[in-house]
């Protein structure tokens, strides 16, 4: 009888040991105040990646956006670690490994789909060059933390989006969770009277620079729009995406992002190439000519581009003028002097690179005092090298830099091949939507280096992950929302 009155009331009793035990820390150990107080949290996350992984992953995408650092919560000048996030995605990786080990893989046409080879292959190449690292710690660092990215927003996602309803509900939460941070930005953006100087910081501790904070909104925006014209979607729910898009709308003017604004514009292109059924190959020709006109006529370009001396400062029509300011636009002048490290570094070490993660810490002898600006610096402070494609050819040699353009390559292959392949509308709209996304940040990649942190990692992952299921598994029926 005892024993069945102690099983009924398990959970009170055990939140009555909670208290107590905070009572007694209060009291007594003060410094385990808040050490305590996180064990329900980790108890919880326990919990979940056990019996319910998928609303684990949901939690996941809710929290990045909110995530803060521990450099941002000033407990650490050095090993910096997104808070819940990254201990989380390092947690569901092991989880994966051990499942593995002790259960068959069921998601072989997953794991056997070119994008996933791909990124395997980007990854053994990684964990190769990392035997050559100029820093074996930072290279190793680099290098576990972009395994639990992979695991837990690419390797996991098929079994989340095995339910096509899974794929929105992971949309919904990460957009949720960046909407309040959107209106956090806004209304302390607007003390400021939106100045564009301050856009750069008010996001934080959230974001670190607006750059990323750009980013992420461009990647949902194209998402947002494509969601409002599938038909399976309730009324009530596209009332409120709508009003998110008109959000994020909002808030991507007010970043002063302008790789944001720039990748939309993209975005919008490739819509407009979908529209008029233009193909894939088209397209490639049409860059592949301008890149020939570009470089015969370069020395033109630049002159041309050398009498644009507008700054970004100054508001959004001077935002927009300032993208093509190679002359006086310090942002854009420190980008080329991040480019010009990144290439001569290569040069130096051609086919296994400097290490994965280094370039911020060797890049400094490679500039040129010609090229350097007046917020360049030697300490490797302000980012990395500003590149998804030189970054890695610097740090992983050429075969680091061709395995980022191929699976660019083949991502845009398979957006096109979904688009003009799928029958169903709304799955259609939704390829469409994620592809878009994506497109965003490989322009992004021209511009900036993102795919180190968490924020920006689980979107891209995921959205891929997101892709190549849809083709292994959902290429007919209807997308079903939760919200309906």
């Amino acid at each position: 009888m005892l024993l069945k009155y102690f099983k009924s009331y398990l959970a009170e009793l055990l939140i009555l040991l909670f208290i107590l035990g905070n009572c007694y820390i209060l009291v007594y150990k003060k410094d385990y105040f808040y050490p305590y107080n996180v064990i329900p949290a980790i108890c919880l996350i326990v919990y979940f990646a056990i019996f319910n992984i998928e609303k684990l992953v949901f939690f996941l995408a809710f929290a990045t956006p909110l995530s803060i650092t521990l450099k941002e919560l000033g407990v650490s000048e050095g090993l910096d670690l997104s808070l819940p996030t990254e201990p989380i995605m390092a947690g569901l990786m092991l989880l994966y490994l051990l499942n593995a080990l002790v259960s068959v893989n069921k998601e072989k046409k997953f794991l056997n789909h070119p994008v996933s080879m791909i990124i395997l292959a980007q990854l053994l190449w990684m964990g190769f060059t990392t035997c050559f690292s100029s820093d074996y710690i930072v290279s190793i660092k680099y290098l576990i933390s972009r395994l639990w990215f992979i695991f837990s927003c690419y390797l996991i996602m098929p079994y989340i989006f095995k339910e096509k309803k899974n794929i929105l509900n992971f949309i919904y939460c990460y957009s949720t969770s960046l909407g309040i941070v959107i209106i956090y930005t806004i209304y302390r953006h607007s003390l400021y009277n939106f100045g564009d100087k301050e856009a750069d910081w008010v996001v934080d501790p959230f974001y670190n620079d607006h750059t990323a904070y750009g980013a992420a909104l461009a990647m949902l925006i194209p998402l947002f729009v494509c969601l409002l014209f599938t038909k399976s979607i309730s009324k009530p729910t596209k009332i409120i995406l709508f009003a998110f898009l008109l959000l994020y709308l909002s808030g991507i003017i007010l970043s002063f992002a302008r790789a944001g604004w720039l990748s939309l514009l993209v975005a919008a292109g490739i819509s407009f190439c979908f529209l008029v059924r233009i193909k894939l190959h088209t397209i490639y020709a049409t860059i592949i000519a301008l890149t020939i006109i570009f470089f015969t006529f370069q020395t033109e370009i630049f002159i041309a581009l050398g009498r644009n001396n507008t700054d970004a400062e100054g508001g959004f029509s001077n935002n927009i003028e300032s993208v093509s300011n190679i002359s006086t636009d310090a942002s854009n002048l420190e980008r080329l002097n991040r480019w010009s490290c990144a290439w001569r570094m290569w040069q130096d070490k051609p086919i296994f690179g400097w290490g994965p993660g280094t370039y911020m810490f060797k890049y400094a002898p490679y500039q040129l005092s010609k090229e350097r600006t007046i917020i360049s610096t030697n300490f490797g402070t302000n980012g990395n090298a500003h590149s998804e494609y030189l970054g890695p050819l610097a740090e992983q040699g050429l075969f680091g830099g061709l395995i980022v353009v191929i699976l660019l390559l083949y991502t845009a292959h398979l957006g096109f091949k979904l688009y003009y392949s799928i029958t169903n509308r709304d799955t259609r709209l939704l390829s469409l939507g994620l592809f878009l996304g994506l497109a965003t940040y490989f322009v992004h990649g021209f511009l900036n280096n993102f795919l180190d942190s968490d924020k920006l990692s689980i979107l891209f992952w995921g959205f891929l992950a997101a892709l190549v299921c849809i083709e292994i598994y959902h290429n007919t029926g209807k997308i079903e929302s939760k919200s309906e």
